[in-house]
């Protein structure tokens, strides 16, 4: 079985206890965020990352799936826009699922509402299916691991549930991917380097 292989992505966290705090606005929501070092981004929310909330195709009820969670911005700001949804978290940084679940704490949200989950990919869900799944994937990890997340997502999609994925480097072949999986794919933006992808599974 893949998986990540963990350092090429995050660090552990050595200093027990050494927290910040990241406050901002995204989407017309405001969050308040502990981070700490050794997670992605954990001076401010990365630009890629912002992009792909700013511009996501949201449903307006179901179940999502938030893949490789970092500190939790995403499905936190998720569960912000829109209560109506049912939002897991995933990711296979111990750190990181301690972190997201302070911080949905503090952001004043109900876990019962949030599950967040520790493990590898998919393996954690890996018997439900998701009206959409977002990522802003490690991709310092290889394509492989990109390519699973890719092409696993159709198992775990209902129909006409959406993979939404950014990327920067490696953007055309993130897009090919798509297209290979799901037969065609959209451009929802591209700013700054980055390329937000949606695409849709048909049946």
């Amino acid at each position: 079985m893949l998986v990540y292989v963990e350092s090429h992505y995050y660090k552990e966290r050595t200093r027990k206890g050494v927290y910040q705090l990241i406050s901002d606005y995204v989407r017309g929501v405001s969050v308040e965020l502990e981070v700490v070092p050794g997670l992605f981004s954990y001076k401010h929310i990365d630009e890629g990352t912002r992009l792909l909330i700013e511009y996501a195709e949201i449903p307006e009820k179901g179940v999502v799936l938030d893949l490789g969670c970092g500190y939790g911005v995403i499905g936190i700001t998720l569960a912000k826009i829109n209560p109506n949804l049912e939002i897991y978290m995933v990711d296979i940084n111990k750190d990181a699922v301690e972190i997201t679940k302070r911080n949905i704490i503090r952001n004043k949200l109900d876990l019962n509402r949030i599950k967040v989950l520790h493990g590898n990919l998919y393996e954690p869900v890996k018997h439900l299916k998701f009206n959409a799944i977002y990522t802003n994937p490690p991709f310092s990890a290889g394509m492989n691991v990109i390519d699973k997340i890719i092409n696993e997502s159709m198992n775990h999609l209902q129909e006409r549930g959406t993979l939404q994925i950014v990327a920067r480097k490696g953007a055309e072949k993130v897009y090919k991917l798509l297209i290979e999986t799901f037969g065609t794919a959209e451009k929802l933006v591209s700013k700054k380097g980055y390329k937000v992808y949606l695409a849709r599974k048909q049946n």
